[in-house]
């Protein structure tokens, strides 16, 4: 069984046991998290869609570990201009583990 859910403005195709990762959750490690913004389940035969969300369908996951994401260097040049400007991100991360995928 597969699901595909809403979390931080991105979608995440997702099924139980996998680890997966999204921005930073406001959780301590080994917590539980719901995620309520489920847009579709399958099991391979039976596909259920929502519009935009399916009611009363519910992801449950086991936030494994805070991390952050590798740096991303940001340069901009103009030419001719001497104009140079070198700056970094690190994006926070939550790794969690899917334990359950209910349907309504």
């Amino acid at each position: 069984m597969f699901a595909i859910l809403k979390s931080g403005g991105k979608q995440y195709r997702v099924s139980e046991g996998t680890l997966f990762q999204v921005e930073k959750l406001e959780a301590q490690e080994g917590a539980s998290v719901t995620f309520n913004e489920v847009l579709l389940v399958g099991d391979g035969q039976n596909i259920k869609v929502g519009a935009p969300f399916l009611v009363g369908a519910t992801i449950t996951a086991e936030l494994v570990e805070q991390k952050r994401d590798k740096k991303v260097l940001v340069f901009k040049k103009t030419r001719r201009h001497n104009y140079r400007r070198k700056a970094g991100h690190r994006q926070n991360l939550s790794v969690l583990k899917v334990t359950k995928i209910m349907m309504a």
